[in-house]
C-alpha cells in the first residue's frame, strides 16, 4: 500500500533514508515529505519512531475532483460507520491547489458536512467537530483536478514530543532538531564515546531531542498532548481501521527500549546560553522529557564558550538567532566561530544558520552545506568535521615549469596594468586573463568576497581546443595554468572553480559540475550579489556587462526598469539600489527569479515596487500593457524550454526588439546585447521602428577590452 509522509522542505532525503531503516520497503523523497510503500504496521511504526516525519497520511480514496460537488460526492459515497465510531470527533486539514477550489477551508468544511451527513444518513448520531484533539483526522490533498483523502494516523503533527512545557522566544521544531543532530553524526559520536555541546541552547530543544535519540526513546512515546486526557493516552487517533494490537505490540517494544535507554544514559549533553530564563526553561523541559540528569546547563556568553569536561570528543549543534523575533547579527555568528576553534576545534559542528551570508559570517569551512526550512524561513544548514582543521605543514614551493612561469608572468602583467583602474572604479570581480598565451586557452575570472571571510575565489574555463591537440597535452596545460593562478592569487585549490572540456559522445563538452550549493556574496557598484562559482557552468554574474549594468542603473534612477530574460536579476538589483522607482524582472526560469529575489532581500528590496514574472519574455512583452523608461534585453542565442516557444535570436530578434521598443515609455531607452559571434542586427527592419547606434565598443571595461567579440550592444529609442 502507498501513504505518504511528509517533512519540512530540505529534510526529504533524510527522511527517505529514514523511513528505510525503520522498514519501509519503498521509499521516494518528493517535495515536503516522501512517497512510501508498506502495510498499515510500517505506517504505525512510522508515527512512533520517525524523529523527522510531520505527518503520516493513509489514503482511504482517491478520486477526480473539479469542482466542490464532485468533493462532496466522493467523500460522502464512503462507509463512514467503518472509519469513524459514534460519538467520535471529527478534524479536517485542507490542502488545494488549481482551479476548481482553491479555499482550504471551504474544502475542510465540505469534506465534513460530507461525513456528517453519511453518518446521519446511516442513521448515527451527528459526529462533532475537534479541532485539537479530533478522534479522527482527515487530510485532504487536492492537486489537477485530483484528490486525496487519507486518515493522519498521527492524530496531528509529529513534531511534538509532548515534553515542551517552556519555550525560548524562538524554538526550533523538534523534527528539525533531530535533523540538525543526523547531520551533526549523532547519535552515532555517542556511541563512539563522545559529548553533544550547544553554546547557545535556548530551551534546550537540540540538546534533549539529542539526549532521546541517544537513549533510543521513540518520538512518539511522548507525542500526544496530556490535555487530550486519558481517551488518547499513547494512541495516535481512534479511526476504526488503526491496528491495535499491531500497535501496542510496537508501543511494549519502545516502552522497553526507552527505559533501557534512559537507565544507561550518560551525563555528556553541554548547554550554555546568555539568557538565565531560557536556561530555567531548558531545565524544566529536560525534566519532563525524563534527561534532566543527563544535561549540564551553564549561563555564559557564547565568546567565554569553554570545552566540555570529561569527553574528548562530539558533536556541536547549534541554532543562532536569525529571524525577525531573534536579529540576526553577523558579529554573533563570528563570535560563534571563533568560540568553537578554540574550545573545540577537533569535534564535528552542525550550525543551523539563517542564511549564506551568516554561515560565511561564522569563518568556518563548511565540509557540507544543506538548504532546510524553518517554517517559512530558508536557513543554510553547515557541517564542519572537524571544526578547524589542523595546519598542514607549509609545503615546500615547488618551482613552476616553463610553461606554468610563463602564465604567471602574463598573470602579473595583467594584474599590474589592471590595477589603478580596479582601484578607481571600485572593481572586486573582474577577468584577470583570457587566453593570452594561446596555447594555454581559458579565461580565469576573479571573485572576491564582500564580508564574510573576504576571501579570493577564481572561477576557470578552459576553452575547447583544437580536434588536433592530443587531449594529455592539453590536460598538461590546464595543469600548469593552474598551478599558475594558484600561485599568483595565493589561493587553495579549493577555492578554485574549474570548468573543464572533455570530449564525449557529441563533441566537446564540459563534464559534470560540483554540487557544494556554496553562493559567495560580492559587490558591484554598490549592490551585493550572490554568485555560485562550482555548480553551473555560468556563475549568475556576467561580468563583460559590468559596464552597461552602471550605464542603466545611472539612468533608471526614478524610472522604471525592466529587465528581459533576467537570469539572476543583477541588473534590476543595481538599477533598484541606485534609486530606480520600479523594476520588473522576466525569465522563464524559477530558479533564476528565486535567485533574483535573494539578490533584492540582500539590498533590502523587496515588495511591490520590484516584481518578478515567470513568464516567456517574448510572449509576455506581446501581452504587456505597461510602459517603461528603461529596458534591457539580453536574450539567449537558443533555447528549447519544453515551457515556451524555441527561439533562435538571430531568427526572433527583430519580433523581440519590436515588442520590447513598443512598450517604452516616451524618450524611454532600450539596450540590447548578446554574444553570439554569427549574429547579423536585421537594420533595415529595425529603422522601421527605431533609432538604433551600437555601442559594443563603449559597453567593455579594461578587463575584457582585449576580446572585444565578448558581447554586442545596442541603444535602441522609438521613432517619434
Amino acid at each position: 500500500m502507498k501513504f505518504f509522509v511528509s517533512c519540512a522542505k530540505g529534510l526529504e532525503y533524510l527522511l527517505a533514508d529514514e523511513l528505510l531503516a525503520l522498514g519501509v520497503a519503498h521509499a521516494t523523497a518528493t517535495v515536503a515529505g516522501v512517497n512510501a510503500d508498506g502495510e498499515l504496521r510500517d505506517a504505525q511504526r512510522v508515527v512512533l519512531w520517525s524523529r523527522l516525519a510531520s505527518r503520516a497520511l493513509w489514503p482511504l480514496a482517491t478520486f477526480d475532483c473539479p469542482d466542490e460537488a464532485a468533493l462532496y460526492a466522493g467523500v460522502n459515497a464512503l462507509p463512514w460507520p467503518e472509519h469513524l465510531a459514534e460519538g467520535d470527533s471529527l478534524a479536517v486539514d485542507a490542502h488545494v491547489s488549481g482551479e476548481g477550489i482553491t479555499h482550504a477551508r471551504f474544502a475542510a468544511q465540505r469534506i465534513k458536512d460530507a461525513v456528517v451527513d453519511r453518518m446521519r444518513a446511516e442513521g448515527f448520531e451527528r459526529p462533532s467537530v475537534d479541532v485539537e484533539h479530533p478522534d479522527l483526522r482527515l487530510n485532504l490533498s487536492l492537486r489537477k483536478g485530483r484528490a486525496t483523502l487519507s486518515v493522519d494516523l498521527g492524530g496531528g503533527s509529529l513534531h511534538k514530543r509532548g515534553w515542551r512545557a517552556a519555550a525560548h522566544e524562538a524554538p526550533l521544531k523538534e523534527n528539525l532538531a533531530a535533523a540538525v543532530l543526523m547531520r551533526a553524526g549523532w547519535p552515532q559520536r555517542y556511541a563512539d564515546g563522545g559529548g553533544l555541546l550547544d553554546p547557545m541552547c535556548g530551551s534546550g530543544t537540540l540538546l534533549i531531542e539529542g539526549a532521546l535519540m541517544a537513549a533510543a526513546v521513540a518520538p512518539g512515546l511522548r507525542h500526544a498532548d496530556p490535555a487530550a486526557g486519558a481517551r488518547h493516552a499513547l494512541v495516535p487517533t481512534r479511526w476504526k481501521g488503526f491496528d491495535l494490537p499491531g500497535w501496542n505490540a510496537l508501543l511494549a517494544e519502545a516502552q522497553a527500549r526507552a527505559e533501557a535507554g534512559l537507565a544507561a544514559l550518560r551525563p555528556v549533553f553541554f548547554g550554555s546560553d546568555i539568557d538565565a530564563a531560557a536556561l530555567d526553561g531548558a531545565r524544566a523541559n529536560a525534566e519532563a522529557a525524563g534527561v534532566a540528569a543527563a544535561l549540564q546547563l551553564q549561563c555564559r556568553d557564547v565568546a567565554a564558550l569553554q570545552a566540555p569536561a570529561g569527553v574528548a570528543t562530539g558533536s556541536v549543534v547549534c541554532n543562532p538567532p536569525y529571524d525577525a523575533r531573534l536579529a540576526a547579527d553577523p558579529a554573533l555568528y563570528r563570535t560563534l566561530g571563533d568560540a568553537l576553534r578554540r574550545a573545540v576545534p577537533a569535534w564535528r559542528a552542525s550550525l543551523l544558520c539563517g542564511d549564506d551570508e551568516l554561515a560565511y559570517a561564522t569563518g568556518l569551512r563548511a565540509t557540507r552545506k544543506y538548504r532546510m526550512f524553518n517554517g517559512a524561513l530558508e536557513c543554510a544548514l553547515i557541517v564542519c568535521d572537524p571544526v578547524a582543521p589542523p595546519a598542514r605543514e607549509p609545503a615546500a614551493p615547488r618551482a613552476l615549469g616553463e610553461g606554468a612561469q610563463m602564465v604567471a608572468n602574463r598573470l602579473r602583467k595583467n594584474l599590474q596594468k589592471l590595477k589603478k583602474w580596479r582601484e578607481r572604479e571600485a572593481v572586486t570581480c573582474f577577468r584577470a586573463y583570457d587566453a593570452d598565451l594561446p596555447e594555454y586557452a581559458a579565461a580565469i575570472d576573479v571573485y572576491l568576497e564582500d564580508g564574510g571571510a573576504a576571501r579570493t575565489f577564481l572561477h576557470v574555463q578552459e576553452y575547447a581546443a583544437p580536434a588536433s591537440i592530443d587531449q594529455d597535452a592539453a590536460r598538461r596545460r590546464l595543469g600548469d595554468l593552474l598551478a599558475a593562478a594558484r600561485e599568483v592569487f595565493a589561493v587553495p585549490a579549493e577555492r578554485v572553480a574549474v570548468k573543464a572540456r572533455s570530449r564525449g559522445k557529441g563533441g566537446s563538452k564540459y563534464g559534470r559540475f560540483q554540487q557544494r550549493e556554496e553562493f559567495i556574496v560580492v559587490r558591484e557598484h554598490g549592490a551585493r550579489l550572490q554568485v555560485n562559482l562550482f555548480d553551473y557552468l555560468d556563475t549568475g554574474l556576467f561580468l563583460d556587462h559590468r559596464p552597461l549594468r552602471a550605464r542603466m542603473a545611472r539612468e533608471a534612477v526614478g524610472k522604471r526598469f525592466l529587465n528581459l530574460f533576467c537570469y539572476t536579476g543583477a541588473a534590476s538589483v543595481e538599477a533598484a539600489v541606485a534609486g530606480a522607482a520600479r523594476t520588473t524582472s522576466v525569465d522563464l526560469s524559477a530558479t533564476y527569479l528565486e535567485w533574483c529575489a535573494r539578490n533584492l532581500a540582500l539590498n533590502g528590496l523587496g515588495g511591490q515596487a520590484h516584481q518578478l514574472v515567470q513568464a516567456d519574455a517574448l510572449r509576455w512583452l506581446e501581452a504587456e500593457r505597461e510602459r517603461f523608461d528603461v529596458i534591457f534585453c539580453d536574450p539567449p542565442t537558443f533555447s528549447n524550454s519544453a515551457r515556451a516557444e524555441d527561439f533562435d535570436v538571430q531568427r526572433e530578434h527583430l519580433r523581440l526588439l519590436r515588442a520590447a521598443v513598443a512598450r517604452l515609455a516616451p524618450g524611454g531607452v532600450l539596450y540590447f546585447s548578446n554574444n553570439f559571434r554569427r549574429f547579423r542586427l536585421d537594420e533595415d527592419g529595425v529603422a522601421g521602428f527605431a533609432r538604433c547606434e551600437e555601442i559594443s565598443p563603449r559597453t567593455l571595461d579594461p578587463d575584457f577590452e582585449r576580446n572585444p567579440r565578448i558581447h554586442r550592444a545596442w541603444r535602441l529609442q522609438a521613432l517619434a
